[in-house]
């Protein structure tokens, strides 16, 4: 619906309802006249252009972009002149109609807790168009985020795709004058690697499943290449298939692993990859590779691979999603990453 008609249909439903109930309290306690009524059927409208002129205040003067603490005292004294001028108006119209006792209406007591009711039913009115605005711009700023954030994201895995074909290409590119049947076969198992990321890269998050079939193919086309110097392990919890991950992300840290632990190793080594779900719903995925982690600290970047994901995970799961990656052991290298389920 259109703001301005939402708004105005409030405006007349709201203040029509309150026309409602003031009569109907006045039945029920017996005392309903036509001059009541009449005065009901003229207050409402009343009420909703003395609002209308209100909130028009409001948006000249630029009350909507002011702190609570300024805002509110100006909204108080603003209840407070529209409580005087209803007053005002319900005097004259009361008069009007002959329907004014001077002895009651002119009491000071009965002045101030006309006035002070009024200051309430205004400021209610106050509080409702505020918080409906207060909500709104929340939701454009999460909105925002959400665009800008889904804009990195997509940078980053435009980056992460010719990277990893550009290492694949490679890895085939090796085995094209060496070994031409097996160069074939590695061309097979890449092509169907790209067609599964191409498919896969306009997901924001898929299926572990997917991630690991991915995986799967992506060290079969590497043990061609490094035959006997390249082995590997997969214990995978059954859960695990449950959760979604980003897409490659799995990939790029096994691709990691190779490139800047086994590949240097004269005699190779092992990469497992090993998963379990904890207590807290999180699966946790155990990526070890043969090898020896150096951070160089004069570098301002790590890496290509871990800060893509550390970027890519912080953006999606934000703090509830986690990476680390350290020397276990003498020789043997641990990438951990901790992902939350989420139930769509």
């Amino acid at each position: 619906m259109n703001k301005k008609v939402l708004y105005w249909t409030l405006q007349f439903i709201g203040w029509s309802a309150y026309g409602l109930l003031n009569i109907f309290l006045a039945y029920f306690g017996e005392n309903l006249s036509n001059q009541q009524i009449i005065i009901q059927l003229i207050l409402v409208p009343f009420y909703i252009f003395l609002t209308h002129i209100y909130r028009s205040f409001i948006i000249r003067n630029g009350w909507l972009k002011i702190i609570i603490q300024k805002l509110v005292v100006r909204v108080i004294i603003a209840c407070f002149i529209l409580s005087v001028i209803n007053y005002v108006f319900l005097f004259g119209l009361s008069s009007l109609l002959g329907f004014l006792d001077p002895a009651f209406d002119l009491n000071p007591r009965v002045i101030f807790l006309n006035i002070l009711a009024y200051v309430i039913l205004f400021f209610l009115w106050s509080l409702v168009y505020f918080m409906y605005h207060y909500v709104e711009n929340y939701n454009r700023s999460l909105k925002y985020d959400a665009a800008m954030n889904e804009i990195e994201l997509n940078n980053l895995k435009s980056q992460l795709n010719p990277h990893f074909i550009f290492n694949a290409l490679n890895s085939v590119r090796a085995l094209v004058d060496e070994d031409p049947v097996k160069a074939k076969n590695s061309i097979t198992q890449l092509s169907n690697i790209l067609r599964n990321s191409l498919i896969l890269d306009k997901k924001r998050l898929i299926n572990f499943n997917d991630e690991l079939n991915t995986v799967i193919d992506f060290l079969a086309l590497e043990k061609i290449r490094y035959e006997e110097r390249l082995t590997t392990e997969f214990v995978i919890h059954p859960d695990s298939y449950k959760y979604q991950v980003p897409p490659l992300m799995i990939q790029t840290l096994v691709e990691n692993g190779i490139k800047h632990g086994i590949s240097n190793l004269t005699y190779g080594g092992k990469l497992s990859i090993e998963t379990q779900v904890d207590d807290k719903k999180c699966l946790n995925i155990f990526i070890r590779n043969s090898g020896n982690f150096k951070l160089d600290k004069r570098r301002k970047h790590k890496g290509f691979g871990l800060e893509n994901t550390k970027q890519r995970l912080k953006l999606i799961f934000d703090k509830a999603a986690s990476f680390s990656i350290k020397n276990e052991q003498e020789g043997t290298v641990l990438t951990i990453v901790k992902i939350p389920q989420i139930n769509y």
